[in-house]
């Protein structure tokens, strides 16, 4: 089995959290978003993951690289890197991961996590991963027959059409079925607006024959933006409340009250404050004097005197005052 991550876009909507650390890096629950994906992959599959391939930008960096590489190994898997140098659409990136696009391959976006309890049925040809939603309009859906198997894919509805929307994870039981059809379309230049699109190579697949099925999951959580992945962080603590070692044994509790479920890093220091629920504290962050619910404070960073609420705050900041609500990128230092 292999996995595909197309990760090329640093996260323009999550700025400024992006300027410096690809979105995927971004840690929910104390691990980065891709980490979660790919362990949430791991868990509905019935085989060994043999190879991971991330499709990043080049102006990710090595340090960003080993990384991946190390998410990789976590789950037994061999890690490649591969770039994608120009935004040429989801077919493009995928294809950019050729070199492991063959057998039994998941190819998921790097921007959205599930909660899932099917287990994926590798003999079916294919699966696209769905969740039903109330306004399908905004979504990419797919139609279903009686026999359950997927018919057409319809990009935002003007009319209701199906409500089970494709949240961006797919199996296919040939991935070389799949890159055939994707180098088809960059071979003879196919484009929609400018792009090689996805939706056109199911198209074409289920034209000739693929048949593709639906993996409904439990819970679709998104982190396109600030604010879905500080809910993202919200629900994940709530899935593993009860996991041990959410507090790591080297972190400093000092007249303190921390309100499960939280995560707080190696080393970390809460001194005088009242920390929780929900919030998830960096390695080597300092959290003095402060009130902490429903916010994401990364790595290396110091809060003191704070009221936070629905806040999101990068590595290596500083921030001091009253503010209720905050977006505060690395590096930066903020005193009200």
């Amino acid at each position: 089995m292999n996995i595909i991550i197309p990760m090329a876009g640093m996260g323009k909507r999550m700025r400024p959290h992006t300027l410096t650390v690809p979105k995927p890096l971004v840690p929910i629950a104390g691990k980065p978003i891709v980490e979660r994906l790919v362990e949430d992959i791991v868990k509905v599959c019935t085989e060994q993951i043999d190879n991971i391939g991330f499709v990043i930008g080049r102006n990710f960096g090595e340090d960003v690289e080993a990384d991946l590489k190390g998410i990789a190994e976590k789950s037994g898997a061999q890690g490649h890197i591969f770039y994608q140098d120009e935004a040429l659409g989801t077919a493009h990136a995928i294809y950019c991961a050729k070199d492991i696009l063959e057998g039994n391959t998941v190819v998921a976006f790097a921007d959205t996590l599930f909660k899932a309890d099917f287990t994926l049925d590798v003999e079916k040809d294919g699966i696209i991963w769905v969740k039903q939603v109330e306004d399908p309009s905004a979504f990419g859906v797919v139609q279903l027959d009686d026999e359950k198997q997927i018919t057409a894919f319809v990009e935002k509805p003007k009319s209701f059409v199906s409500d089970l929307a494709i949240i961006g994870i797919y199996y296919f039981k040939k991935g070389e079925d799949l890159r055939a059809e994707i180098a088809e379309l960059i071979d003879h230049k196919i484009m929609d607006s400018g792009e090689y699109q996805l939706t056109r190579v199911l198209e074409n697949l289920t034209s000739k024959g693929t048949k593709f099925y639906p993996g409904t999951v439990q819970e679709w959580l998104d982190c396109g933006n600030k604010t879905a992945t500080v809910n993202t962080n919200h629900r994940y603590l709530e899935y593993i409340k009860d996991d041990a070692g959410l507090v790591d044994a080297s972190a400093q509790v000092i007249n303190s009250v921390i309100i499960p479920p939280v995560y707080i890093g190696k080393q970390a220091r809460i001194i005088n404050s009242v920390v929780g629920p929900h919030v998830s504290v960096g390695h080597r962050t300092e959290i003095t004097d402060s009130r902490v619910e429903n916010s994401i404070i990364q790595k290396d960073s110091e809060i003191s005197h704070a009221i936070l609420k629905d806040s999101m705050i990068g590595n290596q900041a500083v921030f001091e005052g009253k503010s209720k609500t905050m977006s505060v990128g690395d590096f930066n230092t903020i005193t009200e």
